[in-house]
């Protein structure tokens, strides 16, 4: 089902471009399927026991597939009575919230489309959260509710405060989530299982400190989810969100996530040390001041924001209080909850829609034109306000007569005194309750007195149409619920029942409550008749009250405390910012190689590492002159004048290692780190033609003292580090099983090659990945526009243009002629091989490199191609190969300019790349359709009448995309680098030639005159 659900999230869009807003009936179909599917587990769920151990007989339905079984990391479902509870209310109200959404937006709104696949994906979300028995699993889906939440809470994305209210939502849930994903982790690792059923069936076992900051962290999470205090803000600021989005995931789902947190772990943990402190005194702060607040709103859907904030409140008291009586009301509450508040949101949406304003002192006179609306939002207002003979009524009961016994018998570890004070605060809560929906009644349709006048009423507020039958099912729909199920409770009962009996009673004399319209005269109906007689007469002196209803000063208003510490945030990013990102390339350096050098030598200090006592020197004499080159390059690029002559002795130092490497015994390696160092030196000196030739700083002197403290510190921990890493070895290197692998499962000879292209294929695949996409960072520093559109504006340029603004400047006589000499050897009566002499001003050819290069080209080609094809037996490969076969074409772009390059090799590096990419990754399916593994290598053996056996191996394809590749990347560098550059020198020269020769003229003209 879940499956189904994303899948046809990613379709609407689609759906969406031909249906339009019809759309929505089609979501609200797939969502009353996803509803009787849930109901068809009724029966299973309701006679299993809970409790009991996955994979009993009796056990909840479940379905568990090995996810990352290195990690204990399933894709576990379970549906038991709290996980059916919460399906049924996600897939019922959503699909009537996706059948409201079908009046709601306009014909033709286009934004329409990506909304209604967001808030399918949430209900799918939303659903997989629920049903998750892996906690990592359970992370997973309720970051998605977060990310989901962020985009259409930020519906509006042209309003300022639609914008600033989804990244407020976003950050808040956010932080609550990583500290609840800690707690998760942790408790999983203290229960040694990540299943939350496993983690329960356990937990009498689970005590102690670190139980007790698992739960708080997990708390924490729930906490802001739900939005609590502190965290309650950002609630009410995310009504910036359309409607539908308030009616469904402030009221029915998102904001449920935290409570069905506390209930899925309260038969466990509720009680921790801090579990009860932390419910009861957050939930009885939030339930206090969300309905305090509720009452100085002249927004219609602020006031049922605040409401909303409220009951989170009530309902995080009741299924955190960890009895029976609690567990069976708590569930029930959130049902009858999810049945109200989602109606009347629906119903702010109408009167929105129809008359433009939600502002209470506003609208007046809309009972008297809209009764049906009325009678709707009655039914549902009383039913917030726990008015009989209503759901609400039903499970406010239960609630009460839970806190009562609650208060009756305390639990051991709590104050007597706590307990009715938690029942005075839930009785004063609830009596603010009961007076704010009699003012969003009120509000919403009542008739009011005009302000200057209070003899006369307001004129009726303009009610543009009646609401068409289809935009006013869905609201009337939940309030027929809201009446059914206060006169038959019967089938919740049963439902919550099972879930209830995972908890104790209150004290053992005291037997479970039951839903149920009448009770009888109990003290509960007297508490709850005193809530209606206050909360009645709150709303009646609502007039004498406001003046106390100020708002709330700055150092206790949790919103401003929240902007407050985003500005001091913002504030140290940029004093941060500001004292590590200064432009300094040298300073960017320094920071790292100093965190390079401190983090290692920390952890050697901190773990009391000890250096190895054998420490060999050197091997035989050469390995001495080679770390003496090394060495030497080193203070070479240090004391070098000139960046040329730095770069060189940087290249000094690779090449000496590559000789270390091959006195070592790895040919590969050092024949790679050849030609690595090789092109690299190349793509320097191409870069360095755009600065100055000598080394300059702003203070040279500066510092100098550090920087070679620092660099030789680092030299030191590295090598202390390696030294340390190598003696610490416990267990035998994987390395010891390469030989025969590679010989009789990759069907090579060369360890190195096939390593690469076979062994580890996924991270050389990767690797090349990241070269394309490096390769196309490069061209995007230098490039504005596309490749294909660089290489027509390379030949567009006029040949012969260097020459031409040569000839234009004023030249000395020895300069001509050495000109003409030039032109004199690059005339020629035929097409020549190379283009330089039509295209390279004379004094910028070099007639020897021209002929070398003729001369050994072709050669270095077909010595690249041999090592693509004996690499797999011999030193060699597809990295290899490609490095030289761009060395070649270095060769041909020294000798002959962008104008040889491009006939070298005249088509895109781009395309290039891409072909090599889709070779390496044809490797990686072919197998797959012979019923083998991703990348699984296989050899073919041929017999052929003249060339004799062969044996052919698949991972040798995979080596030719990775010589593709290679080559796109060092051609594309040449273009980026090389023949970029060189357009731009000509344009400038041009310019420069163009001036000077207007300069010339005026002043010719000035003096004839």
């Amino acid at each position: 089902m879940l499956a189904v659900l994303f899948a046809v999230s990613v379709a609407v869009p689609l759906m969406y471009h031909f249906l339009g807003r019809s759309t929505f009936y089609v979501l609200t179909g797939v969502l009353v399927g996803a509803f009787i599917w849930a109901l068809t587990y009724l029966p299973t769920t309701l006679d299993a026991q809970q409790g009991a151990v996955t994979g009993q007989p009796n056990a909840p339905p479940a379905e568990i597939t090995e996810w990352i079984p290195q990690f204990g990391v399933e894709l576990a479902f379970r549906m038991d009575a709290l996980a059916l509870a919460l399906s049924l209310l996600i897939t019922g109200v959503g699909a009537l919230v996706m059948l409201y959404c079908a009046r709601y937006f306009p014909a033709g709104e286009r934004a329409a489309g990506p909304f209604a696949a967001q808030l399918f994906a949430f209900a799918a979300s939303m659903l997989g959260l629920v049903l998750s028995d892996d906690l990592v699993m359970l992370f997973i889906f309720w970051e998605l509710t977060t990310i989901l939440s962020f985009l259409l809470i930020g519906y509006s994305a042209h309003r300022v405060f639609a914008r600033r209210s989804a990244i407020q939502a976003l950050i808040v849930t956010t932080l609550g989530g990583l500290a609840m994903l800690v707690g998760l982790l942790w408790i999983g690792q203290l229960a040694g299982t990540y299943r939350i059923s496993g983690i329960l069936a356990q937990a009498d076992q689970l005590s102690g400190t670190a139980v007790d900051i698992a739960m708080v962290l997990i708390l924490l999470g729930a906490v802001s989810k739900s939005a609590l205090v502190p965290f309650h803000f950002w609630l009410p600021a995310a009504m910036a969100a359309p409607t539908p989005v308030s009616a469904y995931l402030h009221a029915a789902a998102m904001v449920k996530a935290g409570v069905y947190l506390v209930a899925r772990f309260a038969p466990g943990f509720h009680d921790t040390s801090f579990w009860l402190p932390v419910v009861l005194t957050l939930g009885l702060a939030t339930m206090i001041i969300g309905a305090y607040r509720a009452l100085r709103q002249t927004d219609i859907k602020l006031v049922l924001a605040y409401g909303t904030v409220s009951q989170l409140g009530f309902l995080i008291m009741v299924n955190g209080l960890g009895t029976e009586d609690a567990a069976l009301a708590g569930i029930a509450m959130l049902l009858a909850h999810g049945l109200f508040k989602a109606a009347l949101f629906m119903v702010v949406g109408i009167i929105d829609h129809k008359t433009g304003t939600r502002d209470l002192r506003v609208l007046s006179g809309v009972g008297r034109t809209q009764k049906p609306l009325l009678i709707v939002t009655v039914v549902a207002a009383a039913s917030m306000a726990g008015l009989p003979p209503l759901f609400g009524f039903v499970a406010k009961e239960v609630v009460f007569e839970s806190f009562y016994s609650y208060a009756l018998h305390p639990a051991d570890a709590v104050s007597p005194v706590w307990g009715w004070v938690v029942m005075v605060g839930v009785v004063v809560a609830s009596a603010l309750t009961v007076a704010y929906s009699a003012r969003f009644l009120w509000g919403a349709f009542a008739t009011k007195k005009d302000p200057e006048n209070a003899a006369t009423n307001l004129s009726d507020t303009p009610f543009h149409g009646r609401p068409d039958a289809v935009f006013l099912a869905s609201p009337a729909v939940l309030a027929v619920l809201t009446l059914a199920l206060a006169a038959y409770p019967a089938p919740v009962q049963r439902l919550v029942a099972p879930f209830a009996t995972l908890f104790e009673p209150v004290a053992p004399d005291v037997h479970a409550t039951y839903l149920a319209l009448w009770h009888g005269f109990t003290p509960v109906l007297g508490l709850s008749a005193l809530t209606w007689a206050l909360g009645l007469g709150l709303f009646w002196l609502r007039g004498r009250l406001s003046p106390a209803q100020t708002p709330v000063p700055a150092p206790f208003d949790a919103e401003r405390i929240y902007r407050a510490s985003i500005r001091e945030l913002d504030a140290l990013a940029i004093w941060v910012t500001s004292k590590t990102q200064r432009g300094s390339l040298g300073w960017y350096l320094f920071i790292i190689v100093a965190v390079a050098t401190a983090v290692p030598a920390g952890v050697v200090a901190l773990t009391h590492q000890r250096l190895p006592r054998d420490v060999i020197i050197a091997e035989q004499p050469l390995q001495i002159v080679l770390a003496a080159i090394i060495i030497a390059g080193g203070l070479g690029a240090i004391w070098a004048p000139k960046r040329f002559m730095a770069v060189l002795m940087v290249s000094l130092c690779g090449w000496g290692i590559a000789g270390i490497f091959a006195l070592q015994g790895a040919p590969d390696l050092a024949l790679t780190l050849l030609l690595v160092e090789s092109i690299i030196l190349v793509v320097f000196v191409l870069a360095l033609r755009t600065l100055p030739a000598r080394v300059w700083t702003q203070n040279p002197t500066r510092f100098k003292l550090g920087r070679a403290l620092l660099g030789l510190a680092f030299g030191a921990v590295v090598m202390i580090a390696v030294a340390i890493s190598m003696d610490s070895r416990v267990a035998e290197p994987i390395s010891l099983e390469y030989p025969w692998m590679s010989y009789d499962v990759g069907h090579g000879a060369n360890i190195v090659n096939v390593t690469l292209v076979d062994i580890r294929v996924w991270d050389t695949f990767g690797e090349v990945t990241v070269l394309a996409a490096a390769a196309t960072g490069v061209a995007s520093l230098i490039f504005v526009k596309r490749r294909d559109v660089q290489r027509r504006q390379l030949h567009e340029v006029p040949t012969g243009s260097v020459g031409r603004v040569l000839s234009d400047k004023a030249l000395s006589p020895r300069q001509v002629k050495e000109i003409q000499v030039a032109r004199s050897f690059a005339t020629v009566a035929r097409e020549a091989w190379l283009v330089a002499g039509r295209t390279l001003a004379p004094e910028h050819r070099s007639i020897i490199f021209e002929v070398v290069t003729r001369l050994m080209f072709h050669a270095i080609i077909l010595l690249s191609v041999y090592l693509l094809l004996a690499g797999h037996n011999s030193p060699g490969g597809g990295f290899a190969g490609g490095l030289l076969a761009g060395l070649a074409f270095v060769l041909r772009y020294l000798a002959g300019g962008r104008y040889e390059l491009e006939a070298a090799i005249p088509f895109s590096a781009g395309a290039l790349m891409g072909w090599g990419i889709a070779v390496a990754c044809f490797t990686g399916v072919l197998p797959l359709f012979a019923g083998g593994q991703a990348f699984q290598s296989f050899i073919v053996d041929l017999d052929l009448p003249v060339l004799g056996e062969h044996h052919i191996v698949s991972s040798v394809f995979f080596d030719v995309g990775v010589y593709l590749v290679v080559i796109g990347l060092i051609v594309d560098i040449l273009r980026s680098l090389g023949s970029e550059i060189d357009v731009r020198s000509e344009q400038e020269n041009l310019r420069s030639s163009d001036i000077g020769h207007s300069v010339h003229s005026e002043t010719t003209l000035g003096v004839a005159r």
